[in-house]
């Protein structure tokens, strides 16, 4: 007979505390407000479905909430994000001095919009955008926002040229095409905004991401752009935006049908330009018409600031563009939210001008140099594959030719490698799964969790779900030393599971996962422990 049931953790709560006696009053000699430590919620419920009739001091509402924050993954050890969890000091004193500003609010805070508006002017100068002082472009929440403009741009362009040209715009519609290794927020475009979503398979070959040619199979006179994604969320590959470019270029000449190119640069778009110079992605292809980016990843700020900008106003058609007669002035808004805070595009600006181009290409080289290192590491055990090529030189016959060919290559040059993110994708290698079939690689983020690390392990897109892979995201913040550690027990874990047989060796290594560090003493080098927490001297 099983024992197993479902258990209701609130309803066995709330069944196991002391039922007060019906004639029982609380005493009033002590003061709410002096009982320590979480005041009267040392003893009472903390309210979850309806707010409490009676509020709590300040620092207890704190403390309160603290201590179930803590409960919360360490932001330095979250690998699966690309967000940015650090700024320096200063940055962090900018932000508290402007938290309660508005930035819609153009005409009280008008150092805020100048600040704004600088900031999209060095990004237009970073990405090539043929007039710098006349870039137009916006801050958004993030790069979700940033997506659904451009996509809107696109759909409102399409829409008035079949207009002119007395076509229909709802038979059969507007499509967009995008890889299907495409982040959530692309099709979210797609589903919320009524176009047809045409999501172009990819395969090991592609390299996990958009393969232009085949991406043209799926292109036709109703297709408002494509999504070209600089740093694919599944391995960090990029896209080939200049490849891309060419094929609409030539599809243009033979059917007069004009198809823009979106360039998805949440994370690439700030790093490409600082690691990758040469590369082209950015305005210099005409065919690029907008570009947006994240700020809050590899823009180094923190959570809350995202970024558009269009190649000229032309691209951003004049029927999204609302202007306002409010709070005191004639001001101009082009996003989907109207408040958004201030603080955020501020922590960017003060970015710009702390680290500079060459601040950021520093950090940028920095992270890619320690993602190779994991990369070679990974490789190195026979136990991983890795998908990400990061680490893997170019096709150049220079660098190929032998070791005497390599003699004087510069290894720390990220231009000599594949580009891409700073990100590490893996899997079990072939062999181990043949060797080791019982292990399973989800217990890998299982028990790296164990140890404080989140690292996920997820299937690749459509077509290719039957394969799962780890990911690491390599932030400012993921030194060398932390690299060093995260390897140390991703070994320790791999080996452990070789070592066992049994299918339950994953829970059990989670009670016996504490290793030996250098230095350290062997075990019985001391006396033979009493029993109690008493320590001989």
């Amino acid at each position: 007979m099983s024992l197993s049931k479902h258990i209701n953790p609130e309803s066995l709560i709330r069944e196991s505390k002391d039922k007060k006696h019906p004639h029982h009053h609380r005493s009033t000699t002590t003061s709410i407000s002096t009982i320590s430590y979480g005041a009267r919620y040392g003893t009472q419920s903390i309210p979850k479905f309806h707010i409490p009739s009676k509020g709590t001091s300040a620092e207890n509402a704190y403390q309160l909430i603290h201590d179930e924050l803590a409960l919360d993954g360490s932001p330095s050890l979250n690998l699966a994000s690309f967000v940015n969890t650090w700024m320096p000091e200063p940055a962090n004193k900018l932000m508290v001095e402007n938290m309660s500003k508005n930035l819609i609010d153009q005409d009280e805070y008008p150092m805020t919009q100048l600040i704004h508006t600088r900031c999209v002017s060095i990004l237009a100068d970073l990405w090539h955008a043929p007039s710098t002082k006349q870039a137009i472009g916006t801050a958004t929440t993030g790069s979700s926002e940033a997506i659904q403009l451009g996509g809107l741009a696109m759909k409102r362009i399409w829409q008035e040229r079949r207009k002119a040209a007395s076509k229909s715009i709802h038979e059969p519609g507007p499509n967009i095409v995008m890889g299907a290794n495409a982040q959530v927020a692309l099709e979210k475009f797609a589903r919320y905004f009524e176009v047809e979503c045409r999501l172009v398979p990819v395969n090991s070959e592609s390299k996990y991401r958009l393969d232009p040619k085949k991406a043209m199979e799926y292109i036709d006179e109703n297709t408002i752009g494509v999504f070209v994604i600089l740093g694919s969320t599944y391995t960090g590959h990029y896209e080939p935006v200049k490849e891309m470019a060419d094929l609409l270029d030539e599809y243009e000449k033979q059917t007069g049908h004009f198809v823009p190119i979106h360039v998805d640069g949440a994370s690439g778009a700030f790093i490409a330009p600082f690691a990758q110079p040469k590369l082209l992605w950015d305005f210099k292809i005409p065919r690029v018409v907008s570009i947006n980016t994240s700020g809050h990843k590899f823009g180094l700020s923190y959570v809350g600031v995202g970024w558009v900008v269009w190649r000229s106003k032309e691209y951003l058609p004049k029927d999204l563009i609302f202007e306002l007669h409010y709070l005191g002035s004639v001001e101009y808004s082009f996003s989907l939210n109207f408040s958004r805070p201030a603080a955020p595009i501020i922590a960017q600006y003060f970015n710009f001008l702390h680290l500079g181009f060459e601040g950021y290409r520093r950090v940028a080289l920095d992270d890619l140099k320690n993602a190779r290192l994991l990369s070679r590491v990974l490789e190195g055990t026979g136990w991983y594959t890795v998908l990400s090529d990061i680490h893997r030189k170019k096709h150049d016959p220079l660098l190929t030719k032998g070791a005497q060919a390599t003699v004087g290559i510069d290894e720390e040059n990220p231009e000599n490698y594949n580009e891409g993110l700073p990100v590490v994708s893996f899997r079990f290698s072939n062999r181990f799964q043949e060797q080791y079939p019982e292990i399973q690689q989800k217990w890998i983020q299982t028990l790296l969790r164990a140890k404080g690390w989140i690292v996920p392990n997820y299937e690749l897109p459509p077509d290719l779900e039957n394969v799962q892979i780890l990911r690491v995201v390599v932030r400012e913040n993921c030194t060398e030393v932390l690299i060093d550690r995260l390897v140390s027990d991703i070994v320790e874990i791999t080996q452990n599971l070789v070592d066992r047989a049994s299918s339950t060796h994953a829970l059990d290594i989670l009670g016996h996962g504490q290793h030996r560090e250098i230095g350290q003493m062997e075990e019985g080098s001391g006396s033979q422990s009493s029993g109690t927490y008493a320590k001989q001297c």
